[in-house]
């Protein structure tokens, strides 16, 4: 019988990838998910009956261990950037995470890959970069011998950054920025996902690993490239932090008042402090390069999801190669 992957979030953005490279190497392939409903597309990433999506809550220890039962290896890909009910910083990225890798070790599992994030800090000021450092500690704690996956932001086709971006350029004549000069190193969500394949496959490698891109661009930078590809002009504003904190204090107050009604999507202050920070892979950290993988450049891959954001969609460079022969 062919090996078993639970993979916790496996309808997500990066899990999706993973699920569908698990199954081309030949993995039966277990998507736990809290709406497995919801996550029926994954299926035919496989033949029939092998991508599965099943019921799991992480935080709860019954739920997390029917998913993982008879699991060859496990992957966790379950994080969120806003809080909002039940799912907090802590109870999602620390307590979540170290209770995945806990039942992972009880059930025998022989490979534990966890998704991260640059950034990961104990000493943080913001709470999303304390529990990630959290969910790092107790996974180590638990599975010594897991694979720490830090990628800085991820692109592709359902990213929700140049995606978000690019559907404010298309209505708006500005795109606000905060923290316009930090620094990001975008990584392809194919790269990151054959990451994850290639410590399942390999027991050689465990410990901590920061994936990033071949480039290294400020936030403004990144918004430029993107307004580029959809040919789009526009004003980009530089919100300096003070500008920028009573709004996003008010938009969480917002949030709070109606009791999750109104969920922040825009801005956040935990998200304000994060700005501060750059989001780059450290000199000495192991990288994509220890896995075999050559990042993919942006270059090569945003022009093929982002056309629906230009003036004309699909047909907008038949347009301008028309224009041209008159």
């Amino acid at each position: 019988m062919s090996k078993l992957v639970t993979i916790f979030g496996g309808s997500g953005f990066v899990g999706r990838y993973i699920a569908r490279r698990m199954a081309k190497e030949g993995w039966r392939v277990r998507v736990a998910v809290r709406r497995p409903n919801e996550a029926g597309f994954v299926r035919p990433y496989g033949v029939v009956g092998q991508v599965e999506p099943v019921l799991a809550n992480i935080r709860d220890d019954a739920s997390v261990r029917a998913a993982i039962k008879g699991a060859d290896a496990v992957v966790n890909c379950v994080g969120i950037l806003v809080e909002s009910g039940k799912n907090k910083f802590d109870a999602v990225q620390a307590e979540g995470a170290a209770r995945i890798a806990r039942i992972a070790k009880e059930e025998r599992a022989a490979r534990l890959v966890h998704v991260s994030a640059i950034g990961a800090d104990a000493d943080s000021d913001s709470l999303y970069a304390q529990s990630k450092a959290q969910g790092e500690a107790g996974v180590k704690a638990a599975f010594p011998k897991a694979v720490i996956l830090r990628p800085s932001i991820v692109f592709g086709p359902e990213d929700q950054f140049f995606n978000r971006f690019a559907a404010m350029a298309r209505l708006s004549p500005f795109v606000p920025l905060m923290g316009a000069g930090s620094k990001f190193q975008p990584v392809y969500v194919d790269d990151v996902a054959q990451a994850a394949v290639t410590a399942i496959l390999d027991d050689r490698f465990s410990g901590i690993y920061e994936l990033g891109g071949p480039e290294q661009l400020s936030f403004r930078a990144l918004i430029e490239k993107m307004l580029k590809v959809i040919g789009r002009r526009r004003v980009i504003l530089s919100i300096p932090s003070l500008a920028a904190a009573p709004l996003a204090f008010g938009l969480d107050m917002a949030q709070a008042v109606t009791f999750g009604l109104f969920a922040n999507g825009v801005l956040t202050r935990d998200q304000l402090r994060q700005l501060k920070r750059d989001n780059v892979v450290s000199p000495k950290a192991k990288t994509l390069a220890d896995f075999g993988i050559t990042p993919t450049a942006l270059d090569t891959v945003l022009p093929e999801y982002l056309w629906p954001y230009r003036d004309g969609g699909q047909y907008a460079a038949i347009r301008d190669s028309a224009s041209k022969l008159r």
